[in-house]
């Protein structure tokens, strides 16, 4: 009897171990099932859905909207600085942060609501898509034509000089002749770069009288910035700006890349309106060094009724097929192999003269994205070859090879130079104040304003550097 009860225990022992073996074995082929049916239905595939609204089309990224459709966006701004109306506050209207330019922007079928999560989509579910470039070129050729902004903050007076006398009197002097100034400082800015337009306010971009009685006035070029967003009541502080400092110049366009070219065809026209009488004038960006005072020492002896065009020259430059560039230019755009000789935009001078002539010449051109080579086009229209002049670095200062523990942020260094591209605020404040400070000591200078200035080659002809827009890796970080 004993013997039995223990067989039966036995038997009810393995009994249970294969049920719960056969309930694992089910269980499992549910899970599988499961796992196959997810996988065929798409449910675990990421959804990307970016909703796309007419506000953010490509061809307002490039020339912005119609002049009808800006006026209702943008706010009103008083005709003069001195008028102490100010535009009304208006609520920001909530939308979307911009994505990253380097992510593709994919929309997909489905009526869901975009999603965030960070899901990394597998090889088997979807295709790599190709790079796609920087905006919308076909767009931009149906829309080029759209080259008229309103401008909204105008500084009227800021060409009017008056005479010495009467600039140290409060204008109660023996003299009341008022004349154009000696030379116009232009800068090209963003509504939110409040702190570079200040340091340059203070540093080389002063305005006043300098050596020899010459008179400088300084204006910052500026668009609508186009996300409003991330700088609440962009409107309001332009509009103080303007009224503190007078030198904000502001037009309706969307302050884009691809816009300066904008930038530089409504700035061209305003000297033709407002400053016609200007002897020469320095066109340059917020983040360059200036040297004024070589600038005005090389000036000496030019007149301003001849064409004159100085700075950092690029021959023989080839048009950008990279897509993933940020030059990029199909051939559909441009189909020619070379672009005219231009000057690198981190800074130029040029003659009242030829700034008139350019303003006409550029209305006959079309537009062209980038706008150092947009001036290059308009400069070949009207003949005037480019001169280039080796204090002109608007690519930074190259750190030799051979000593890469040369310090080239060195104040007697950057007094020879005359401009230099690539500062933050810091170093720019920093060397305006180096170079100025009385105690300082350097080697006998040699002057780098004799004219004109050439690259030497092996047999002694003037030497052409071949340069690829936008490729040469020679700014330094200090």
């Amino acid at each position: 009897m004993l013997k039995k009860m223990v067989t039966v225990r036995r038997l009810l022992h393995v009994k249970g171990d294969v049920l719960c073996t056969m309930l694992l074995l089910v269980l499992f082929c549910l899970l599988l099932y499961t796992r196959q049916v997810i996988l065929s239905s798409g449910w675990d595939r990421p959804e990307w859905k970016l909703e796309i609204h007419g506000s953010t089309s490509s061809s307002r990224n490039l020339l912005g909207a119609s002049g009808a459709k800006i006026s209702q966006e943008s706010p009103e701004f008083p005709s003069r600085p001195s008028e102490p109306g100010l535009p009304a506050c208006k609520p920001q209207s909530k939308s979307k942060p911009p994505q990253p330019k380097s992510k593709p922007q994919v929309k997909s079928k489905g009526k869901s609501k975009s999603r965030r999560k960070n899901v990394t989509p597998t090889k088997a579910t979807r295709k790599p898509l190709p790079t796609l470039p920087p905006f919308d070129f076909a767009s931009y050729l149906r829309e080029k034509d759209n080259r008229d902004f309103n401008l909204l903050i105008d500084q009227p007076e800021k060409c009017v000089i008056r005479g010495a006398k009467q600039e140290e009197e409060g204008g109660q002097g023996a003299s009341d002749k008022s004349t154009a100034p000696y030379m116009l400082i232009a800068v090209k800015s963003v509504a939110a770069d409040f702190e570079k337009r200040q340091v340059v306010r203070r540093t080389w971009g002063r305005e006043g009288l300098f050596q020899n009685g010459v008179s400088i006035r300084t204006v910052f070029l500026l668009g609508v910035p186009k996300n409003r967003t991330a700088l609440p009541l962009w409107d309001r502080l332009l509009t103080y700006e303007s009224q503190t400092f007078r030198d904000i110049l502001l037009w309706d366009f969307d302050d884009t890349f691809f816009n300066l070219t904008l930038k530089e065809t409504h700035f061209l026209k305003w000297i033709n309106s407002s400053c016609p009488q200007v002897k020469f004038i320095f066109k340059g960006d917020a983040d360059v060094y200036v040297n004024i005072e070589n600038i005005l020492e090389m000036l000496q002896g030019q007149k301003p009724e001849e064409d004159l065009f100085v700075g950092d020259i690029i021959v023989n430059a080839k048009p950008i097929r990279r897509r993933s560039s940020k030059y990029f230019v199909p051939e559909f755009v441009y189909g020619g192999g070379l672009y005219p000789s231009y000057a690198g935009g981190g800074g130029f001078v040029m003659s009242g003269r030829t700034a008139l002539k350019l303003s006409s010449s550029c209305q006959k051109v079309e537009l062209f994205p980038i706008d150092d080579v947009f001036l290059g086009m308009c400069l070949q229209l009207i003949g005037v070859i480019p001169s280039r002049h080796q204090g002109f670095r608007t690519f930074g200062i190259p750190r030799p090879s051979a000593a890469p523990h040369l310090q080239t942020f060195d104040p007697c260094f950057y007094r020879e130079l005359m401009v230099v591209h690539s500062l933050s605020v810091p170093q720019i404040w920093l060397m305006w104040n180096l170079l100025h400070d009385p105690n300082l000591s350097c080697h006998n200078r040699t002057s780098p304003t004799s004219w004109p200035f050439k690259w030497k080659g092996k047999g002694g002809e003037a030497e052409v550097q071949e340069t690829d827009y936008g490729e040469k890796q020679v700014f330094v970080t200090h």
